[in-house]
């Protein structure tokens, strides 16, 4: 009945609204090095082939373009010519495109290499991706989510259905790093991991991104602590004319953003949004009330023609209750025995001043973030009963970044320095049930961290603009421990290459080393009020990269690529109660590294990754992935499949554009099972181990060796775009897990209850409940109807 009330809706919008309306594309040419303006700079609309000039300050303004996803080339003499793929044009709202072009080192009588919409930096020539917007919004399933929209890339794994964890080529969801407009920003998602990264609802504003940077690999030197993935994402430039408003509105939450114009050199982008999932799960009989709150803005301010100065700040509040009057069927109790009650907030704020020097941009930026992170859980939920779990955890980072981008002769450098203070508090009680018996964690800790960095890197094109080289360096150190403290040991080498063995096909390789400091809550980890993991020289975990492939670029806006990657893992921490790599534990919600570790652990994760990707072509796009990926942790003579060692992942998104603002698109994912440890079922059952942990003791002689079934799903999505002359709105319909695949979890181990809901004791051993295995498994068809409206 609600698909074809939305159908009918957007049917007769279609039939009043169908004629052929055009937009505006606005925005300036510079200069990528210097920031200098590139008067009467060529802009061509590649689908008509009209074009403009700039002006004498690099401006220009674009007027008829249809509405819509359009492509543009822009060119202007001794620099390299740039391809500008999907912008999408709207009737109320200017399209705002600013274009940076590199400068061309070889004379202009030699032909240069042909544009490419797949152009990728010298500095990393292979491992990355650039997502343009239209593809985020657009992507099914996705839910205008940017780690959901990555998830289609190759190399990318996610956890389980309902979360956001990035398995980047076969290493944790604590190994990647994100960005915002050159602000790091350690957390995107809600009800985020601490000690890993991820979470179910992310919090980015997709409305307001210009574009993405993933690199699976061949990191930029100036972005450190990372291992597995770094994330850089983009905001757009603001409208200046005038004001405009977005309202959204979805099955589980509502938003209101705002933008335009503070003065004649300022403008500002803003969003608030909030969750109703709480009333939708009481009306479902959930025993977990969740509630999420993010707010995210960015003010710009261009001092003068050289000098710009910007401010981004993403911040969220969430809470988890726990519904108790949900309790009638085993499984509603199953959750409500282990799961607790949870408050969270975290907040990025960053200031960036950039300088575009006559050589060169100098960027300054200074940011604080800070995670604070509330869970308890009483025994039988009573709150007057015994504490089982009393957790109260903070983590604020304040940095201060400085670096420098210039041009000495026909080399391209960069480099800078950085500094950051960290402070980690945690104060835990927490009950725990393990093999060897009951164990109480109680302490109370306060660390404080200083960290330096500092980095170079240099990049050319030679023979002829075929060849493209880039060499660099980073070392990184801390007073943590005396095992951080030599910068040396930290030194982190890279370099990639890429020759172009014809105008249209790419041979790529890297080889670099990185390195990571482990998380807070296993760097403040503490016994007997001392910090253990300190004292016992915990130390940066080393990854070794190398990859290699190639590319090719199609006439069609296509894009095919094969790579292969090797990730060596060195001083990975291993948990000292168990004998087991932090790696093979795997993560879901809570907190994970908690506990004394040691570096004693090693790894390796190794494969190959196919893509085929089509931009918008004649109205069809596309993304094919595959990857086949193992991940092996453990120590030097027993490594074994980690968490993350789902060995196949594929990947198909498709879609279709009709016309009348009409579009349909599927998404199709499918990975081999997940690796898991069965439950010690004589310890789990011991009742002074069941009242403390329903969910189990792991039976670690036996770590990781079953698998779970094989997951796949197809995601579908309906868009109907309407453009009036002051207002665009975008229905659309979006189905998660269209065909109801039921995805197999490791099983539970349930504790059988009495009419009352007690548990029954075991008869024959008055020491144990008596339990039974149950399926465990997720996955329900989950439509979404939504709509967009912009003024």
């Amino acid at each position: 009945m609600k698909q074809t009330f939305f159908l009918l809706i957007v049917g007769l919008f279609s039939a009043f609204f169908s004629m052929a309306q055009t937009g505006v594309v606005k925005g300036s040419v510079t200069d990528a090095i210097t920031g200098d303006p590139l008067p009467f700079s060529n802009v061509i609309h590649l689908e008509s082939g009209e074009g403009v000039a700039t002006d004498l300050n690099g401006n220009f303004s674009f007027d008829g373009i249809f509405v819509g996803l359009q492509s543009f080339s822009v060119s202007f003499i001794g620099y390299n010519e740039k391809r500008v793929a999907e912008i999408l044009v709207k009737v109320n709202n200017p399209a705002i495109m600013n274009v940076a072009l590199d400068p061309n080192s070889t004379e202009l009588d030699v032909a240069v290499i042909k544009p490419s919409s797949f152009s990728r930096p010298t500095e990393s020539s292979v491992s990355m991706r650039s997502v343009g917007i239209a593809e985020i919004e657009r992507s099914p399933g996705g839910n205008r989510d940017i780690s959901k929209v990555i998830g289609t890339l190759p190399g990318v794994a996610q956890g389980v259905a309902f979360r956001n964890d990035l398995i980047i080529r076969g290493g944790g969801p604590n190994e990647n790093r994100f960005y915002i407009d050159d602000v790091e920003t350690p957390n995107i998602n809600h009800f985020a991991t601490q000690g890993a990264s991820g979470g179910p609802v992310g919090m980015i504003d997709v409305n307001y991104l210009q574009g993405v940077d993933f690199f699976s690999g061949a990191f930029p030197t100036n972005t450190g602590n990372a291992l597995s993935s770094v994330l850089r994402m983009k905001y757009r430039d603001a409208r200046d004319d005038r004001m405009g408003i977005r309202f959204t509105i979805g099955a589980s939450d509502i938003g209101l953003a705002a933008e335009g114009p503070l003065g004649n050199r300022t403008t500002y982008l803003a969003s608030i949004r909030r969750s109703y999932l709480q009333f939708l799960f009481t009306a479902l009989e959930l025993p977990f009330l969740p509630t999420y709150n993010d707010l995210q803005f960015k003010v710009k301010t261009k001092l003068d023609n050289r000098d710009e100065f910007y401010v981004v700040f993403l911040g969220a509040f969430d809470q988890n209750a726990l519904n108790l009057d949900a309790n009638e069927t085993e499984a509603q109790r199953y959750i409500l025995s282990y799961l607790p009650e949870n408050d969270q907030w975290n907040y990025t704020n960053g200031y960036v001043y950039k300088h575009y020097g006559k050589s060169g941009t100098t960027t300054i930026v200074g940011s604080r973030n800070m995670l604070s992170n509330v869970a308890t859980k009483f025994a039988d939920n009573d709150s007057n009963g015994d504490v089982i779990l009393e957790y109260r955890s903070q983590e604020a980072e304040n940095k201060f970044r400085v670096e420098n981008t210039r041009l000495f002769g026909q080399w391209k450098t960069s480099y800078g320095i950085g500094y950051e203070y960290a402070k980690y508090t945690n104060s835990t009680f927490n009950r725990i049930a393990t093999s060897q018996g009951e164990l109480e964690v109680n302490y109370d800790v306060a660390l404080g961290m200083n960290k330096t960095g500092a980095w170079a890197q240099a990049s050319r094109i030679i023979l002829q603009e075929r060849l493209k080289v880039s060499v660099g360096f980073r070392t990184d150190m801390s007073d943590y421990s005396l095992a951080t403290k030599n910068p040396l040991n930290q030194f982190s080498p890279r370099v990639s290459a890429s020759f172009n063995v014809s105008p249209t096909m790419a041979l790529n390789v890297n080889a670099g080393r990185y390195f990571q400091m482990p998380a807070y809550t296993t760097l403040g980890y503490s016994e007997n009020g001392i910090l253990t993991n300190r004292e016992s020289g915990l130390g940066y975990i080393q990854a070794d990269h190398l990859v290699a492939g190639f590319s090719w670029d199609t006439p069609i806006e296509s894009q095919i690529s094969v790579e292969g990657f090797w990730k060596d893992y060195d001083n990975y921490p291993m948990s000292l109660r168990d004998s087991v790599s932090l790696a093979n534990f795997g993560s879901e919600f809570g907190v994970v590294g908690a506990e004394a570790v040691a570096n004693d652990s090693q790894g390796r994760a190794f494969g190959a990754e196919f893509l085929y990707r089509q931009l918008m072509f004649k109205g069809v796009y596309g993304i094919l992935a595959y990857t086949y990926v193992r991940s092996e942790f453990g120590t030097e003579d027993n490594l074994v499949a980690s968490a993350w060692d789902q060995r196949h992942l594929v990947s198909l998104t498709a879609g279709k554009k009709f016309k009348k603002g009409w579009e349909l698109g599927m998404k199709w994912r499918y990975s081999a099972g997940s690796p898991y440890t069965p439950l010690d079922v004589a310890q789990s059952s011991l009742i002074e181990n069941y009242n403390i942990n329903p969910l189990g003791i792991r039976d670690y002689s036996q770590l990781n060796a079953f698998r779970i079934a094989a997951f796949h799903a197809l995601d579908l999505r309906l868009d109907k775009k309407v453009f009036l002359k002051n207002l665009s709105m975008n229905f659309y319909l979006d189905i998660q897990n269209s065909y109801n695949f039921i995805s197999e979890q490791p099983p539970l181990l349930i504790a059988q209850t009495d009419e009352s809901g007690g548990f029954i004791v075991d008869q024959n051993d008055p020491t144990r409940y008596q339990v039974s295995s149950a399926e465990n498994s997720v996955g329900s068809i989950l439509p979404t109807i939504g709509v967009i409206i912009e003024y």
